[in-house]
């Protein structure tokens, strides 16, 4: 019988694991010494600990050790409220709180654009797609009508850069109106700025009883020139242009108006803010002349 062939003379079946492999650029590291253990058979007496050693296998801290007596409240306390606590204040709330911090603020919000020099604390700000800054928009009493776009051309040394303006009229109707012109890049920023600009130069219009001017008036500004008569009642506002337009804003119901000379829209509704200012109530005449109203009808 033929003796059995050893297993290790096949390394395909060898048992022992593959050594593992090292690479021939790092030698292998040492392996770490082995630590001694007392010998069961001869036992040694326990070591005495080391006073200025620390060993880290000691007992754990436990919060237990240290007690903090806490002082027990007063008699009457009473515990503040957290900040969420309470009913959420109102959008007036708020305006009214700030309005008394810092006081009323003017508030230029376009009617048409959005945002024209708006620092008024009633102005909400909402945060809108794209991190874009919304405002409510301001009701302060005033309309907007837009009376001419004009794309205008500035020669640089660079080339020409184009530009937009804007003539916009303001007023309540009720004898309040400005005309006001702004220019920029893109159209609605030019309106923002000319109604900015004629909130800035709003006058008073004077009105009798019947929504007509007192006397008659006339006003130029550079070629253009305005007159203004008043009319009786059911007449209406019979003018052209941006004549027009500054009388239905200041909240005239029955004039007549007359454009002469320059047809410049601009130039026409400056000419009728000086034709309106140039104006005087019976009032104001009777007390420069120190007598009764009643003598300026006879």
């Amino acid at each position: 019988m033929a003796s059995a062939t050893p297993l290790s003379s096949f390394p395909s079946l060898s048992l022992r694991p593959n050594p593992p492999s090292q690479s021939p650029i790092s030698p292998p590291s040492p392996a770490p010494p082995a630590q001694k253990t007392p010998s069961p058979s001869n036992p040694s007496k326990p070591e005495p600990p080391n006073p200025t050693s620390t060993p880290h296998s000691s007992t754990p801290w436990t919060p237990n050790r240290t007690s903090h007596s806490t002082p027990p409240p007063p008699e009457g306390y009473v515990a503040p409220p957290y900040f969420d606590e309470g009913p959420p204040e109102t959008e007036e709330q708020i305006a009214a709180a700030y309005e008394e911090l810092y006081g009323v603020a003017y508030s230029g919000e376009s009617v048409l654009g959005n945002d024209v020099y708006a620092m008024d604390s009633k102005v909400s700000k909402k945060v809108g797609g794209f991190g874009k800054v919304k405002k409510e928009k301001v009701r302060d009493g005033l309309e907007e009508r837009v009376v001419q776009v004009r794309r205008v051309t500035k020669v640089v040394k660079g080339g020409k850069q184009m530009r937009f303006r804007a003539v916009v009229v303001v007023g309540d109707k009720q004898g309040q109106v400005g005309v006001g012109v702004g220019k920029a890049r893109e159209v609605i920023a030019a309106v923002q700025k000319s109604a900015a600009d004629a909130r800035r130069h709003i006058v008073k219009v004077p009105l009798n009883k019947y929504a007509t001017f007192p006397h008659r008036s006339d006003g130029d500004y550079g070629a253009a020139k305005v007159m203004l008569r008043p009319a009786s009642p059911g007449t209406g506002v019979i003018a052209g242009g941006s004549v027009r337009i500054v009388l239905e804003m200041a909240g005239v119901e029955n004039a007549l108006g007359k454009q002469i000379g320059s047809n410049n829209a601009l130039n026409n509704a400056r000419a009728t803010v000086e034709a309106i200012q140039k104006m005087r109530t019976f009032r104001q005449v009777s007390e420069e002349r120190g007598i009764p109203m009643e003598e300026l009808w006879k």
